[in-house]
């Protein structure tokens, strides 16, 4: 990992328990924080506004529902975000298609570069 990014803080949202815990542990690994997590759009729009973090990974599709109004909150607070999709790149949000994209299933130094590419704005 590259010097000064361990110990950043993620908050990660996806609607699949089981690929959650999978992310935090993979997250934990690579030295970050996960600042919080969610299951759901409603709980990741809270968490959005309420929580301080570096980055965010977002499934795309939460239990049916695209994340648009979360990213939008996140953009607003400046923070940068990867999406986690496994639709390609072809299903992200319109206006967010330039974005990051981790496409599932993702593998961990996929994970770890993609976080340290958009930690420093590339």
């Amino acid at each position: 990992m590259t010097a000064g990014l361990s110990g950043r803080s993620v908050f990660l949202v996806e609607d699949e328990v089981m690929i959650r815990m999978m992310v935090a542990d993979m997250l934990e690994e690579l030295g970050y924080k996960v600042a919080a997590e969610a299951g759901d759009i409603t709980e990741a729009m809270r968490l959005a506004q309420a929580t301080e973090f570096d980055i965010a990974i977002l499934d795309v599709n939460v239990n049916g529902k695209v994340i648009s109004p979360v990213a939008d909150v996140i953009k607003a607070k400046g923070c940068p975000f990867i999406f986690a999709t496994g639709y390609g790149s072809s299903g992200l949000p319109e206006q967010y298609r330039d974005r990051p994209a981790l496409q599932k299933p993702f593998q961990l130094d996929a994970l770890g570069k993609t976080i340290e590419a958009a930690l420093r704005g590339e």
